[in-house]
């Protein structure tokens, strides 16, 4: 597949208020992965975090399916190429994006496109979505954080089902499980994804950057050391604040207070 074709396979629409949608866009392969897409999705990443327009993304896949994960008959080429190259690896890029990132998920989301999933920060599936793990059917190594991750959200036990058994993780379930923050009818799927967004976008923009960055960094943490990292943060966070920057916090939560008071 050459450059100019993959290109329309990752589409990317950056809209006024602003939200970016990452959409896989291989509906006939169920979205499945080639390495020119990887290219391309990693460089959507890195694009759309260094454009201060944008303040949260939602990744999406167009037709039945998020992604059924690596496109196995060009495996070798994906597996061996270059695969160490953070420039190139979308979830290497999804971790070092700054922006949130709301996974919207219908259909399968497969070994590779799972392990997408749980690069993301929050995650909508539809109903009848289904997550599924089948490095160990297909004899594939998981390098994309899927046998790290997924015991850390539903625990160690139900990941070693998942992963060793390769058998479907369905939306409902992983709701409960709280891998899913909702379940939606799938028409709903990005209503839902972008009423998310919206409520990211009318927060402080620099908070929020800082807050999933030591969301993200602490839970890689054991607890005593993530409280020591917020406590570090903190307090470099207000020691660089300005008195008129401490000002506007104060009118802002007045501001709040008072329009609280009108309505009782």
């Amino acid at each position: 597949m050459d450059r100019s074709s993959s290109e329309k396979l990752i589409l990317v629409n950056r809209e006024p208020n602003g939200i970016a949608v990452i959409t896989i866009n291989r509906p006939d392969a169920l979205n499945s992965l080639t390495r020119a897409m990887n290219v391309d999705m990693a460089q959507a990443f890195k694009s759309l975090d260094r454009d201060e327009s944008v303040r949260v993304i939602i990744l999406t896949g167009s037709g039945r399916s998020f992604c059924a994960g690596v496109d196995l008959t060009a495996a070798e080429d994906v597996f061996k190429g270059d695969v160490k190259d953070p420039e190139s690896d979308p979830v290497v890029q999804m971790e070092r994006c700054r922006k949130p990132i709301i996974g919207a998920i219908k259909g399968f989301a497969v070994t590779a496109g799972f392990e997408i999933a749980l690069a993301c920060d929050i995650l909508v599936a539809a109903k009848g979505a289904k997550f599924m793990d089948t490095h160990a059917r297909f004899g594939i190594f998981p390098s994309w954080g899927l046998s790290q991750k997924l015991s850390r959200i539903v625990g160690v036990n139900k990941a070693r089902e998942v992963s060793l058994t390769a058998t479907p993780l369905t939306a409902e379930v992983a709701e409960k499980l709280g891998l899913v923050n909702h379940v939606v009818e799938e028409g709903e799927l990005m209503k839902k994804s972008k009423e998310i967004a919206e409520a990211i976008v009318k927060n402080n923009q620099d908070l929020v950057l800082k807050y999933k960055s030591v969301i993200n960094d602490g839970i890689k943490l054991d607890l005593g050391h993530a409280l020591s990292l917020e406590k570090e943060r903190g307090h470099d966070y207000y020691n660089g604040m300005t008195k008129e920057q401490f000002k506007k916090m104060q009118e802002f939560i007045a501001g709040r207070s008072s329009k609280k008071q009108s309505k009782l």
